[in-house]
Formats: structure tokens, C-alpha cells, sequence
């Protein structure tokens, strides 16, 4: 008998995510499989609860779900400061954990980017923002959000004060604070597909030894990351952040090493479909 794993959203038939854990469980010979179910926010608690009496060896949790997952499951100390859920266990209850950070955190090393001392700006103050501005103000990163609504971006910062250094604001002077910024990263959905040529900034406010971390993945190629090239800096799309992200939560769930390589292979398949 299988061992069934899923990702939770609303929507979620765009997830590539039973690809990246299906081609990681047959790469493996691993007797699970992995699936998407569309779940709304209010449906959360009972498919959660259902997952778990069927036997479900674990969910991911994207848009929606994520904050709600909070009330819910036994959060780590790390998903709690977040405020958001992305990974839910079911071996010892109900673990909930977030990976997005980390997938981001690995995202750039794998690069060659240094996250440790460096100004790293982050454009938004949703969910995935939450995350990386957590895990990289933990990492040593002085972190600064900025937001189209400041207040929002000022309140992050406070939580994320907690763990490291960070400030907040709004966009209006969004082309400095690039200027000073080693490491600039959109956590907007600016640049998404079908809007493809939305962008948070163009070249005229970027530097060559600027390092920009776009976690849209789809296009490849966002629009910020075109205007990146064109100002000579370093240019790293969102594929390796989801692809790190499962990859934690394939570790959390099976205590396996998963095959990092294949899971890209297979997002990047799926993308250029």
C-alpha cells in the first residue's frame, strides 16, 4: 500500500509540486505518491483531520492556508515567530513546520551568495516575505522590507526584530535602498505570469555587484530579472526555492535524503511544457 502525501490550496491545479515529489519517490523506488487536492480555508481543519485518519504520511499548505494552518497544528517554534505553516507532519500528531526560508536560504548559497553580514532588501510583507525575512535576519543578513503598504512592512520588521536585525517601509524610496542593498528580493507576485511585465524595479536603480533573487518562477525569466542582467548583476529565478523548500519537507516527512537534482529537472520540465 501506497503512502500518500499532497499539497493543500486553493487554487492548486498550477502546483508543480506533485511532479517535484513524485519523480523524488520513483527516483527513490519509494512506495508513496503525491497529489494536489483543492482545499479552502474553512475546509482546512477538517481535511487536515481527514488527511491524517486516512493515513497521509504529510501535506504541504500553499495560498491560502498557510496562516490558518497556525490554529490548527502543533507549529515549531520557527513557523510560529513566521506565522505561517507550510509543511504539516503527521507521524507524532500534527507537526507544522515552514520550509519557505530555508528553500530561500539554500536557493542562494547554492549561487555562491553570502547571506551572513550582508544589506539584503525584501519587496513585499506577505507570507513568503515573512519567511525569508525571518530566516535570513537569523542567518546574520541586516534585513530591510519594504512594502507598498508601510505599515505593514514596519509591523514585519518588529517581528522580525526578534531574531535579527530589520527595518521597514514603504516604496517610495525603493531606487536608494536598492543603491545600498547586496542582496535585493521580490517576495511580490509582480512579474507572474500572466502579467509578465510587472517588476518592482528596472536597471536604472540597480548595480552590478547587486545579487537579485526573484521567487516568481514562472516565467523563468521575470521581467525584474531581465532589467538585473542588463545592470550586470547577479540574476537567481524561484525555481531552487520551491525545489529546496520540498526537498525539507521530503527530509521532515521520510527521513530521506531526497534527490535535489531530479525534483529540479522535473519542475523545470513541467514549466517549459
Amino acid at each position: 500500500m501506497r503512502t500518500v502525501f499532497a499539497v493543500f490550496g486553493d487554487p492548486v491545479g498550477h502546483s508543480r509540486s506533485p511532479a517535484m515529489h513524485n519523480s523524488a519517490f520513483e527516483a527513490l523506488g519509494m512506495e508513496c505518491t503525491y497529489h494536489a487536492f483543492r482545499v479552502s480555508r474553512e475546509d482546512l481543519k477538517d481535511a487536515l483531520a481527514g488527511a491524517k485518519a486516512m493515513g497521509f504520511g504529510g501535506v504541504n499548505l500553499t495560498i491560502p492556508l498557510k496562516q490558518e494552518a497556525l490554529r490548527i497544528v502543533d507549529a515549531d517554534p520557527l513557523a510560529a515567530a513566521i506565522g505561517a505553516v507550510n509543511t504539516v507532519d503527521f507521524r507524532d500528531g500534527m507537526k507544522g513546520y515552514n520550509t519557505d526560508g530555508l528553500g530561500a536560504k539554500r536557493a542562494l548559497e547554492e549561487e555562491g551568495v553570502d547571506i551572513k553580514g550582508s544589506q539584503v532588501l525584501i519587496a513585499g510583507a506577505g507570507g513568503a516575505a515573512r519567511a525569508v525575512a525571518f530566516q535570513f535576519a537569523k542567518e546574520g543578513a541586516s534585513v530591510t522590507i519594504a512594502n507598498r503598504t508601510a505599515d505593514k512592512a514596519v509591523e514585519l520588521a518588529a517581528d522580525v526584530s526578534q531574531v535579527g536585525k530589520a527595518r521597514g517601509c514603504g516604496f517610495d524610496d525603493l531606487g536608494l535602498l536598492i543603491r545600498e542593498s547586496d542582496i535585493l528580493v521580490n517576495c511580490t507576485v509582480l512579474g507572474m505570469h500572466p502579467d509578465t511585465e510587472g517588476t518592482i524595479a528596472t536597471s536604472r536603480e540597480m548595480h552590478p555587484d547587486l545579487t537579485v533573487f526573484d521567487i516568481v518562477y514562472n516565467p523563468l525569466e521575470t521581467r525584474l530579472l531581465k532589467e538585473a542582467k542588463l545592470a550586470g548583476a547577479k540574476t537567481v529565478n524561484g525555481v531552487m526555492m520551491l525545489v529546496h523548500q520540498g526537498a525539507e519537507a521530503f527530509r521532515i516527512w521520510t527521513g530521506v535524503e531526497p534527490p535535489v537534482d531530479i525534483m529540479r529537472k522535473a519542475v523545470l520540465e513541467g514549466l517549459r511544457v
